[in-house]
């Protein structure tokens, strides 16, 4: 009888199987026939099973040379490697703090148990073939000496990696690196009977490892939740009825509908309804808004009253909510460097080391030889270093600044010259009405009143900063019948025989040219007064009854409400202060005295802006550009930092590396500050790190300190990075709790 039998490989049998052989040769796996081990096939099968294990997926060798391909998997790993990971998930991630599945599933999204990030499950075999290592080698030492063996293994397996890492660097880039002193330290460790310490060592990095994982995980998260998540599904018109549709099948053009306490999921304008908006999370705006037909609306943010139609402009990874979280996921590229910087920081010490190790092998012992291997102490700061830029990244974020490229924070903690853009940065897009002249016969609030009346129904800059004049004094407004609108030039408007002002008369509102358009002549102090204001860099909209010109509105730029207190916060830093401006002299000239800029431009165009910068830079100074026009996009590209407002042109929040959520300078004086912070945490780290290796080296040579000793000032440095790297959080989250208390009526909104 013939019987089939399927043998996996890097399984064997234990009796002799039969197999076909058509008379030649022996079995093909299992034992021979003759009961002896094929010894030919059993070692590629453990090869085969080895091979999953040692896989090394570090982005260090994905280049050119060595591009990175993962070892083929086998079905006894698979088995071993998902129980690993369910054990790790639910026993080990515990003690590194919530999930990223916490934070996920908190914020409404949907969860797969099952998921783990192939880089997490890289270090979750290591970390527990670490702690299985170390509990054989606290059995093998204590009450089962055969356990060494397998202690011995893992530790073997520990150190294959690095090992790994260390020929790479000193082979391919002729570079020593932290790797090698970590590796020869396991080994020095072992072979001097400190089993145990070998051991720890490699729970202690794995560990490391894990949380600096998850910190990255979980702060990227909060990041991108910051600023808030896209919903499953929509609602939207079809055919007049609402209906429910999956969030990805929303289209531009589409009518989607938002009742009280739902999220907007889409960018659009809104065409009908009224409602009370909160804001805060994307923009930073404390207060909620209210907002109506015509005004633009942002997916994430939330209806508190009322209920709404939009248009859909942008869905789904277009809105501005999603493409903040895609640049948000692009910060990796960042935190790669800070952790190379970081790096670079310990491998600067392994010659050194090496060299101090060599000394004290035959004037202090092995022993004291092994201890000072660990005194680059690279891995804390390979930790610690990004942890700290996604904390600051953090809070940033949480203060409603958008910081697109990290290495901007580090730049300007460096600058000492500040560039501003004038219109649409130092000012409002809205000017206000400085003035109103008037011809013989008519009061200056006669006419505001037909200005306002003309412009009641239009929503451009000037006719909002009529309407707010007109609204301060009270004045009232007569109806219109219709209107026929000029683009660029101006307004006419028919008013009934009821009107207040004027009965059954034309109003004209408009340019000069717009008066001369119509066959109005300007009488001689209008005239006066608008070629005055043209010299001094000023608006005038002129204002006409019938066929006389009876007034004039002098219109001049609104100095943002926080500039003042900016630029006094700026001086006391030691900058250095300019204004760029294509204005004319005077309203540049006026602007930068009543600010107190050091230095100003006027008449300079888009290309002059960056030559002004190149300029500047050519004398050694750092500078930074803040500005939100098209005409800035070059000057924003050219500075070492560049700082943009939401709410600018999209060139120009393209172009800028941070961008000002809540469209205001409020932020900006908070931005520096936490510039500054950065580079002072990241300066500690790096005092801390050498601290700790004076401590390790005056421990093994004036104290005879042990191995032990080493791996002592390897956590106790790892545990002074992690609390340097939080400090800062610590102190934002106090300041918030302060500020909270002290403006109780804000902690609804914050």
């Amino acid at each position: 009888m013939r019987v089939r039998t399927h043998i996996k490989a890097g399984e064997f049998t234990a009796v002799s199987a039969a197999a076909e052989t058509n008379g030649h040769g022996r079995a093909s796996v299992g034992l021979n026939g003759a009961g002896w081990l094929d010894l030919g096939r059993l070692g590629p099968a453990l090869w085969r099973e080895a091979q999953p294990w040692l896989d090394y997926p570090m982005p260090r060798f994905r280049d050119a040379k060595r591009v990175h391909r993962p070892a083929p998997t086998t079905p006894t790993f698979e088995r071993a490697d998902r129980a690993l990971q369910a054990f790790a998930k639910r026993w080990v991630d515990p003690l590194f703090g919530e999930s990223g599945d916490h934070h996920l599933a908190a914020l409404g999204l949907p969860v797969d148990e099952t998921a783990v990030n192939p880089r997490e499950k890289y270090i979750n075999r290591h970390l527990m073939i670490a702690l299985l290592t170390t509990g054989a080698t606290v059995a093998g030492t204590t009450i089962a000496p055969p356990l060494l063996v397998v202690g011995a293994l893992g530790t073997l397996f520990m150190t294959i990696m690095p090992a790994q890492n260390a020929y790479y660097f000193l082979t391919e880039r002729r570079k020593l690196t932290t790797a090698l002193a970590t590796t020869l330290a396991t080994v020095g460790a072992w072979l001097g009977g400190y089993y145990l310490a070998a051991a720890l060592g490699g729970v202690l990095y794995q560990a490391s490892e894990k949380l600096l994982f998850t910190s990255q995980n979980r702060a990227r998260q909060s990041l991108v939740s910051v600023f808030g998540q896209q919903p499953r599904s929509a609602w939207v018109l079809v055919d007049g009825v609402e209906v429910e549709v999956p969030f990805d099948q929303v289209q531009v053009g589409d009518i989607a509908v938002v009742q009280a306490g739902q999220v907007i999921p889409v960018d659009g304008t809104i065409v009908r309804g009224v409602a009370t908006i909160d804001q805060h999370a994307l923009t930073g705006e404390a207060q909620p808004v209210e907002r109506g037909v015509g005004d633009p609306v942002l997916a994430t943010t939330v209806v508190l009253t009322g209920a709404i139609q939009v248009r859909v402009e942008k869905a789904g990874q277009a809105t501005t909510a999603a493409e903040i979280a895609h640049i948000f996921n692009e910060v990796d590229s960042y935190q790669l460097s800070v952790q190379a910087k970081a790096t670079d920081f310990g491998d600067q010490a392994v010659l050194p080391t090496l060299i101090i190790s060599g000394l004290a092998w035959p004037l202090l012992g092995a022993n004291s030889a092994v201890a000072l291997l660990r005194l680059p102490l690279g891995s804390s700061l390979r930790l610690t270093a990004p942890i700290t830029l996604l904390n600051y990244l953090n809070i940033l974020a949480r203060e409603g600044v958008l910081v697109k490229d990290g290495r901007s924070l580090e730049l300007l903690a460096q600058v000492d010259t500040i560039v501003f853009d004038k219109t649409g940065t130092l000012t409002l897009e809205q000017p206000h009405v400085a003035q109103v002249h008037t011809v013989e016969g008519w009061s200056a609030e006669a006419v505001l009143a037909l200005a306002a009346t003309a412009e009641q129904r239009q929503s451009h800059p000037i006719a909002r900063a009529i309407m707010t004049a007109a609204h301060e004094q009270s004045l009232p407004l007569a109806a219109i019948d219709d209107a026929h609108y000029a683009v660029g030039f101006g307004i006419q408007v028919h008013t009934p025989i009821t009107g207040h002002f004027v009965e059954g008369q034309v109003i004209r509102v408009g340019s000069g040219r717009f008066m001369a358009m119509e066959g109005l002549t300007l009488p001689v102090n209008l005239a006066d007064v608008q070629a005055t204001c043209a010299a001094q860099g000023h608006s005038v909209v002129l204002v006409a009854v019938g066929e006389q010109v009876v007034g004039a509105l002098e219109l001049h730029a609104t100095v943002r409400p926080e500039a003042q207190n900016l630029i006094q916060s700026l001086h006391a830093r030691g900058l250095t202060l300019y204004i760029l401006s294509g204005d004319q002299e005077a309203p540049t000239q006026r602007l930068a005295h009543e600010l107190g800029m050091d230095h100003y431009r006027a008449n300079v165009l888009p290309e002059g802006k960056a030559a002004v910068i190149q300029e500047l830079q050519a004398q050694g100074r750092k500078v930074c550009f803040v500005g939100d026009g098209i005409n800035d996009a070059i000057a924003l590209k050219t500075a070492q930092v560049s700082v943009s407002l939401r709410g600018a042109t999209t060139i120009a929040m393209d172009a800028a590396q941070i961008v000002l959520m809540d469209q205001s300078l409020d932020q900006f004086g908070r931005l520096l500050d936490v510039a500054t912070d950065l580079e002072a945490t990241q300066e500690r780290g790096f005092t801390l790190t050498k601290g700790m290796r004076v401590a390790l080296l005056g421990g093994v040579v004036l104290f005879s300190y042990d191995i032990l000793w080493s791996l002592v000032i390897m956590w106790s440095s790892t545990v002074a990075g992690l609390l340097n790297a939080t400090r800062s959080v610590r102190k934002y989250e106090t300041r918030l709790s302060e500020e909270q208390r002290a403006n109780p009526t804000g902690e609804q909104n914050a």
